[in-house]
C-alpha cells in the first residue's frame, strides 16, 4: 500500500509549540509535494481559571485580535513556509478542536500536524487537550508532535 499524502492541515496558536510542529508540516508537505493549511482558530470562548467558568469576548476585541492574528498568520507563512509548497492559510472562529476537524473534513485533509502542549493534572482538567480531541475526533491520521525541551510533569 502507498501512502499518499496531498493535504496537511496544521494549526498554530502561535506557541514555540506549534511553530515546532510546523517545521514537520513542512518537511511532510515538501516529501509528498502536498499542499499545506495553515490554520489559526480564534476561540470565542477563553477560560478564566480565577473562576472557572467560560465567557465571550467582546466584539470589539476578538476583532482586533482577528486582525492581528491575520498579520501574524501571514507572516509566519512568509517566514516558515518554503515558496515551492503550496499552501493556504485560514483563520476561524469557533472552539479550536471543533474547528480544526472540521478545516479536515472540508479541505479533504490527509493529515493534521499539531503540538501538545503537555499539560496535565488541574490544567488538564480545566483546558482539555485540544490535541486530544483532534486525535479522537480527526478523519485523518494526526501527528501530535511534542517539543523536545518541553518537560512532561506526570500528576
Amino acid at each position: 500500500m502507498k501512502i499518499r499524502i496531498r493535504t496537511i492541515v496544521c494549526p498554530t496558536d502561535f506557541s514555540e509549540f506549534s511553530l515546532y510542529a510546523l517545521d514537520y508540516a513542512v518537511s511532510f508537505a515538501q516529501q509528498y509535494g502536498a499542499k499545506l493549511l495553515l490554520l489559526h482558530v480564534v476561540d470565542i470562548f477563553l477560560h478564566d481559571p480565577a473562576y472557572f467558568a467560560p465567557y465571550v469576548l467582546d466584539r470589539s476585541v476578538l476583532k482586533d485580535y482577528a486582525k492581528n492574528a491575520q498579520e501574524k498568520l501571514a507572516d509566519i507563512a512568509k517566514k516558515r513556509i518554503p515558496k515551492r509548497i503550496a499552501k493556504e492559510v485560514v483563520m476561524r472562529e469557533g472552539r479550536a478542536f471543533v474547528e480544526i476537524v472540521r478545516a479536515a473534513r472540508e479541505k479533504s485533509a490527509d493529515m493534521i500536524v499539531i503540538a501538545t502542549h503537555g499539560r496535565s493534572g488541574v490544567s488538564h482538567a480545566m483546558f482539555g487537550s485540544t490535541a486530544e480531541k483532534v486525535v479522537r475526533k480527526a478523519p485523518c491520521p494526526v501527528l501530535s508532535i511534542k517539543h523536545p525541551e518541553h518537560e512532561f510533569v506526570m500528576p
